[in-house]
């Protein structure tokens, strides 16, 4: 399970049997939420927030955190995806002690 980013308590990552769409995990204590990177032609055009079955939501602290992380990486995340995913290379976690705007 690659670890991509901490962030105020928040564990951003994939599991390591991920399939498409490129989506990562926000995780808090046993909460969790989905982010998937919609994509068309090669442009980030959305991101959707979804809820994880079987899983506790992320609280509305923790979910603004996430949005906030992963609004600001998106480009970075693909391109983690890409090297995890396709190029099978290792991903070295970031942590975030600064807010993101």
């Amino acid at each position: 399970m690659p670890k991509l980013y901490e962030y105020f308590g928040l564990v951003v990552m994939f599991y390591a049997n991920e399939h498409e769409p490129v989506h990562v995990h926000g995780k808090c204590q046993g909460r969790e939420a989905r982010a998937e990177l919609i994509i068309v032609n090669g442009q980030i055009t959305d991101i959707r927030y979804v809820k994880v079955a079987g899983r506790p939501e992320l609280d509305h602290n923790e979910l603004h955190f996430f949005k906030e992380v992963v609004s600001a990486r998106a480009e970075d995340i693909v391109s983690k995806w890409i090297d995890f995913f396709v190029l099978h290379k290792p991903i070295k976690p970031e942590m975030i002690t600064r807010r993101l705007k």
